[in-house]
């Protein structure tokens, strides 16, 4: 009887938990109708297509170059990988082991689905990059965030009245302000980072990324305008 493994992944773009049910349920009665034996299951959750560096799909290789399976079987080949060069990888790897890739979109995978889907899944990268980008400016633009959260700010939850949710809109933290404020002016009377770094630790202030404070925490990288005295947010904005 053929051995078969179950792959199934969402993205947190749009997608759900219960995706993940959705996909393994639909592979396992394909499965079933084949007259094949899953052995395994593998998944992913709220983890992006774009790279193989997930845990799920990396058990799924190893076991399938072990001879574990014969068939690997998903809903779509975009679920194993939506990079170009990573799909080829895998079926390359797969072809060498004796291992079919199937899903329940393409049927069974060849060299032609591999170049088409990938270079269409691909495109699909690219296009998404794009608009992610143009969104996050039309944000900038109209005096919102473009990006995550800052120390310092909170996030507003506003919906529109179609209930949609209003992004980019926050308030001022005071308490967190507060240092901010302290941080800024500490380091202009010449006070290095480390050494205000020390101080917040030991009064016991809570750190942005919820560790210790750290000399980069404080200072930052200029270009990459990380750390509070690099942040854009803080010298353009008024806090």
């Amino acid at each position: 009887m053929t051995k078969v493994a179950i792959y199934a992944r969402y993205s947190s773009d749009n997608q759900r938990e219960a995706s993940i049910d959705d996909q393994l349920r639909l592979c396992q009665e394909y499965a079933e109708r084949e007259g094949w034996a899953v052995l395994d299951s593998y998944t992913d959750h709220a983890i992006s297509g774009a790279s193989l560096m997930r845990p799920g799909i990396q058990d799924l290789i190893a076991a399938a170059l072990s001879g574990r399976f014969d068939v690997i079987l998903a809903e779509a080949m975009d679920r194993l990988s939506r990079d170009q060069e990573d799909i080829a990888g895998v079926y390359k790897r797969m072809v060498f082991a004796g291992v079919k890739i199937v899903t329940l979109s393409e049927g069974e995978i060849s060299d032609l689905h591999v170049g088409l889907k990938g270079t269409m899944n691909a495109l699909f990268l690219k296009d998404l990059a794009d608009k992610t980008r143009r969104g996050l400016r039309g944000r900038v633009e109209a005096g919102k965030s473009g990006g995550g959260n800052s120390y310092g700010y909170d996030v507003v939850k506003k919906f529109t009245a179609d209930g949609e949710p209003i992004r980019g809109e926050r308030i001022i933290n005071d308490e967190q302000a507060a240092i901010v404020r302290r941080i800024f002016e500490e380091y202009a009377d010449g006070k290095a980072p480390r050494a205000i770094a020390i101080e917040l630790n030991g009064e016991g202030t809570p750190c942005p990324s919820g560790k210790a404070w750290g000399p980069t925490t404080i200072h930052g990288h200029f270009k990459r305008g990380t750390g509070i005295l690099n942040n854009e947010l803080y010298p353009r904005f008024s806090i």
